[in-house]
């Protein structure tokens, strides 16, 4: 059953239900996160103190803690079961045995030793999802290594502006990579990337031959076969590092300036996940897991984490929408998942093609999404036609803590457009513009009241904290302050509003983009939507900009139904007061929508960062709706 180390939780502490488990879990810090600790059979010792009781940005958890993080994440299940499983969009595939994995990270952590990487310094992955990212990673975190990570379409001066404030010494680099049936060349990027990372001394290529490598002048150049080959057999000789001692480097969108460094400590994100993966997911060895994820997204980190519960680890490299619209899907009934996470744009594009759902599914549990608010709509379509009573979990967290605030809980019923809970050992709340909590109902900024292991060390640079501070516990002083707005139901449930850095504020009245986009995304004739405000005297006007589907015109009776569903499904505040068609809309590579990025472009303001988008293409259109007022 997949709520049985939840109730197994409930029945230790002595509560009946979970309202009282999460109560209990704030009030008892040191003791639910040792309780995690145990129960998900973390390699190392606690130490005496759980919780080192500062102020909330500076708390420490496991003070006096060690830990071995990859002994967790491997030394779980039979040594001959299935660890890793790879494929891609034209279904070609890999798998490892836990005993192939961990010899091959043996290797990895050998040939980095060789290479002079010790404890503290950083390395680098910039390649497809593949099983050597993962394999590398973990043989870098095995000797106390520093990882961070890119997507392979990140532009050069993208992959520099974050990677060149780590100062990596190794990269590792895909040499191509295929995304909707197109194969793209990574050689000419690799060069410009390369020589804007003076620090990088070797560079490692996917590739089986070093005859394969291209032609290179200043870092050594060489290929993953030959730079393992030597290293084969080694024996895995893991370090215990201390709890908060660094292990990830994971990167803001970059939309807004250059991508802010956060440093994440190995302990707290692999204890903050492992909760979320244990209580609320019900994870175990039985379990066959894929949350679909490139190596520049927070969820990659996450899925590593599925490991540590003996489950297989299942990744797909290329489009969820190829060889066609269920190419995801196809690879989590080929695979037999369990549990699936997808994002909900991807869940929109299935909802707005006429797919032919032949898929068994049968041994899916779980269907996870997150990135952006999942709409009502979604739950319907789920259970129509992906598959009938499905867990359909809607998580909300970020980069910024690797994990979730609001996610599922397995024994709570579902209600169609809400996330059902808080995660245990987050004590959310909604906070108004005065910092006092909102009653049910009410719209606020989702705040986090309590310390939480997978809290960032700090900001790489950030030598004093100052910057740290003002971001996440400057405008409700001793309160993480997330940037989210956020409605906690009278069911304590969760609606998200979208980013409170975007929310529109027309007349005084503060309204949620998703909001928006939750009504004009389900007209059958939209694909995508954009709502931004621009500036009119004292207030704004909102435009909304919509993506159509083939064949279909922006006429004056589709904006006047757009009109009408927005008064009669959302309020006449949402009504925009205008409404444009564009090709398509602009993401970052996590799929969030660049709704600042549009915002600057429509109100002549300069432009943010756009080194996080998709693609730089998407925003020519607002340009163009911008000349036309100019």
């Amino acid at each position: 059953m997949r709520d049985e180390a939840l109730r197994e939780l409930q029945d230790l502490v002595g509560v009946d239900d979970y309202a009282a488990l999460h109560s209990w879990s704030i009030a008892n810090l040191d003791a639910f996160w040792r309780q995690t600790w145990a129960d998900c059979e973390l390699v190392g010792d606690p130490g005496e103190a759980g919780v080192h009781d500062r102020s909330m940005a500076e708390t420490r958890f496991f003070p006096n803690g060690r830990i071995d993080a990859v002994r967790s994440l491997l030394d779980k299940g039979q040594p001959g079961s299935v660890a890793l499983i790879e494929s891609d969009e034209m279904g070609n595939r890999r798998s490892l045995t836990r005993h192939q994995l961990s010899a091959n990270v043996a290797a990895v952590a050998s040939a980095l030793l060789s290479d002079g990487v010790k404890s503290g310094d950083r390395v680098a992955i910039w390649t497809p999802n593949v099983m050597e990212a993962i394999e590398f990673a973990l043989g870098a975190l095995s000797i106390g290594a520093v990882v961070c990570s890119a997507a392979p379409e990140f532009s050069p001066g993208a992959v520099i502006d974050r990677f060149g404030q780590t100062t990596p010494s190794i990269l590792l680099s895909g040499d191509k990579y295929s995304y909707s049936g197109r194969e793209f060349d990574m050689s000419g990027p690799l060069a410009e990337v390369v020589a804007g990372l003076p620090t990088v001394q070797k560079v490692i290529h996917l590739c089986e031959s070093d005859n394969q490598l291209p032609q290179a002048t200043g870092s050594v150049h060489v290929s993953w076969t030959t730079w393992t080959e030597p290293h084969i057999g080694s024996t895995l000789a893991t370090t215990e590092v201390p709890f908060d001692h660094p292990g990830f480097i994971l990167f803001s969108s970059g939309t807004t300036g250059k991508p802010k460094c956060i440093v994440h400590s190995i302990g707290g994100i692999l204890l903050k996940v492992l909760s979320e993966q244990r209580y609320h997911f019900g994870l175990d060895s039985s379990d066959r897991a894929c949350f679909y994820s490139t190596c520049g997204w927070m969820m990659w980190n996450w899925s590593i984490m599925i490991l540590a519960s003996g489950a297989t680890l299942a990744i797909y490299n290329g489009s969820p929408s190829a060889p066609d619209i269920t190419g995801l899907l196809g690879f989590a009934d080929r695979e037999r998942l369990s549990f699936l996470g997808v994002s909900p744009k991807y869940l929109e594009l299935l909802s707005h093609s006429d797919f032919d759902n032949g898929l068994k599914l049968d041994s899916l549990e779980t269907l996870a999404s997150t990135g952006s608010p999942l709409a009502p709509e979604m739950y319907d379509f789920v259970h129509q036609r992906i598959k009938s009573g499905i867990h359909l979990v809607s998580m909300s967290g970020g980069t910024d803590i690797c994990g979730c605030f609001l996610l599922g809980i397995q024994t709570q019923p579902i209600t169609r457009g809400e996330i059902q809970g808080a995660a245990l050992g987050m004590a959310v709340d909604v906070f108004d513009s005065n910092g006092n909590p909102c009653p049910p109902g009410t719209m606020g900024e989702l705040v986090c009241t309590s310390p939480f292991p997978s809290q960032p060390l700090g900001f790489l640079g950030d030598d004093d904290g100052s910057r740290y501070r003002g971001t996440y516990f400057a405008k409700f002083p001793g309160v993480w302050t997330h940037g989210d707005f956020l409605t906690m139901t009278d069911r304590d449930g969760y609606v998200i509003h979208g980013r409170s850095d975007a929310t529109l504020n027309r007349a005084g009245i503060r309204i949620g983009t998703a909001e928006i986009y939750g009504v004009v995304n389900h007209i059958p004739e939209i694909v995508d939507s954009i709502a931004v405000g621009e500036r009119h005297g004292f207030d704004i006007r909102i435009i909304l900009f919509v993506t159509l589907r083939e064949g279909v015109e922006l006429t004056t009776e589709l904006k006047e139904r757009i009109t009408v569903a927005l008064r009669s499904q959302a309020s006449p505040r949402h009504v925009p007061d205008e409404i444009a068609c564009v090709p398509g809309v602009p993401r970052t590579i996590s799929g969030k929508l660049a709704e600042l990025v549009v915002s600057d472009i429509v109100n002549g303001d300069p432009i943010r960062n756009t080194d996080g988008l998709e693609s730089l293409d998407s925003l020519d259109a607002f340009h163009a709706w911008k000349s036309t007022r100019s």
